[in-house]
């Protein structure tokens, strides 16, 4: 990742791999919080209690929690991205859940919990995850429970529905641009500025 100073955008990776792992948590945060703040919007009266439902919201950011949750849990790009697949699955099979500001953050530690232990070799206990994310080992429990039943135990997602989702995020970002979106635009602008000749 890299600062275009011309413009102030971050340049990221065509890779999700390569991504600086701060800057993709922020990507994933800021989607996750365009999520809530549309879904909070929403009336309640459809949305069914789950598990991931608090009373009140946390007092604390989505990203900054995300942000948390990544480094804390030593979240690889891949389960960042898993997130928001899980999100996508989830909200699909179950029609009446919604990411709003009451479910996100219990839904970020669960979503992050099974993804790290779905996609990596070497992952912590539960109890660690839990204390992360600032919920009791029987709570996380629980809420994984939740999540793989509405999720019917789909958890893991090809190398193709990464790089959509990778991209898609990047793209959506007004301070963010790939690397060959960058190149292609510079070309453009080349070929533009030669054709005006």
């Amino acid at each position: 990742m890299a600062l275009d100073p011309q413009s102030q955008v971050f340049v990221m990776p065509d890779s999700y791999f390569d991504a600086d792992i701060e800057r993709l948590t922020r990507l994933v945060g800021n989607m996750l919080s365009r999520v809530v703040q549309y879904n909070d919007r929403l009336p309640t009266a459809a949305q069914r209690p789950t598990r991931f439902h608090s009373r009140a919201p946390p007092n604390i950011s989505v990203n900054d929690y995300l942000l948390r949750v990544a480094k804390y849990a030593s979240m690889e790009p891949a389960c960042l991205l898993i997130i928001l697949i899980y999100v996508d699955r989830i909200c699909e099979r179950n029609p009446t859940f919604t990411i709003s500001s009451l479910t996100v953050h219990r839904f970020i530690i669960t979503a992050g919990t099974v993804a790290i232990k779905t996609l990596c070799d070497a992952y912590c206990t539960n109890l660690h995850y839990a204390k992360v994310g600032g919920i009791s080992l029987h709570e996380l429990n629980a809420l994984e429970v939740e999540l793989l039943d509405m999720i019917g135990w789909h958890l893991v997602a090809t190398q193709e529905q990464l790089v959509q989702y990778y991209n898609t995020l990047v793209r959506q970002d007004p301070k963010s641009v790939l690397q060959a979106d960058l190149v292609a635009a510079q070309k453009l602008g080349l070929e533009q500025s030669v054709q005006q000749l």
